[in-house]
């Protein structure tokens, strides 16, 4: 979409559906990424397939009919860091020929980057806060935490902000703590990016046995996009600003959004 060519996408993964509707044709066909109906993608004689390594997380090629029929399949493995998503980028502007407009992308994101990077310099060791990144609340049905660890661009990206991830040293990409591990943590800071727990901050902050926590204490607690931080393109880096400015305010206050006009664009009113 943002390379120009939203008019000549012809389907799309259900989740994608979800946050990009208004920039895609009425009524286009929308497909589960894990198991995606390959006849139907057939049938719609597209002259490329972009997919995600999530699809082959199971083990199974889910797209090996759509491959045997002939059609370009471009896959594209989950990204760990924030030189993959620029690499990325750069790759599908290639196949659809649009080197020059995914060259701007990802130099804006390089700038931006850049520009923290400056900024965070100035954070002294003994002023680094750290940092609880949750992408899942828990509850009484699933009382873990679902996280970033180290190996993943979330974790990348708290640091690049001159922030802590305390999960950052768990081998797993994604861990799931339990609430003890995560309470014994003792975050100064917790980002969540759970878009499925209503009046989620208030949750967080009246959960049991976090009393003493120090960003429970001190009402840190911030929700980030769900969209910009977990879909690894460009706007990985507007959920860095948005981390940055929750973290340290007063540092990255006058750090601008490359992208903030598309995510303008991109944003929906509530259902």
């Amino acid at each position: 979409i943002d390379l120009g060519l939203g008019d000549k996408i012809v389907a799309c993964d259900t989740y994608s559906y979800g946050s990009y509707s208004s920039d895609l044709k009425a009524d286009i066909p929308q497909f589960d990424m894990m198991t995606p109906d390959q006849e139907k993608i057939v049938s719609l004689n597209a002259d490329v397939v972009f997919t995600t390594g999530m699809s082959a997380s199971h083990g199974e090629d889910v797209f090996a009919s759509v491959k045997e029929a002939g059609i370009c399949v471009c896959d594209i493995p989950s990204s760990a860091s924030l030189a993959d998503i620029e690499a990325d980028i750069l790759f599908i502007g290639d196949v659809v020929k649009k080197n020059d407009e995914a060259k701007k992308i990802v130099a804006e994101m390089q700038d931006s980057i850049a520009e923290i990077k400056n900024v965070a310099m100035n954070i002294k060791d003994d002023q680094k806060k750290t940092v609880l990144f949750e992408l899942f609340t828990p509850s009484a049905e699933s009382p873990t935490i679902y996280t970033a660890g180290s190996g993943t661009y979330i974790t990348e990206m708290i640091e690049l902000i001159g922030a802590e991830n305390v999960a950052g040293k768990e081998k797993d990409d994604w861990p799931a703590l339990t609430e003890e591990a995560a309470i014994a943590m003792d975050p100064q800071v917790i980002l969540t990016a759970d878009m499925y727990t209503d009046d989620v901050i208030n949750v967080l902050l009246g959960m049991s046995g976090w009393e003493n926590v120090t960003a429970i204490k001190d009402k840190a607690v911030y929700q980030i996009d769900n969209d910009t931080v977990n879909r690894p393109n460009h706007h990985v880096v507007s959920a860095m600003v948005e981390m940055a400015k929750a973290i340290y305010p007063e540092v990255y206050k006058d750090l601008e959004d490359p992208f903030a006009n598309d995510n303008a664009k991109e944003e929906k009113p509530a259902a």
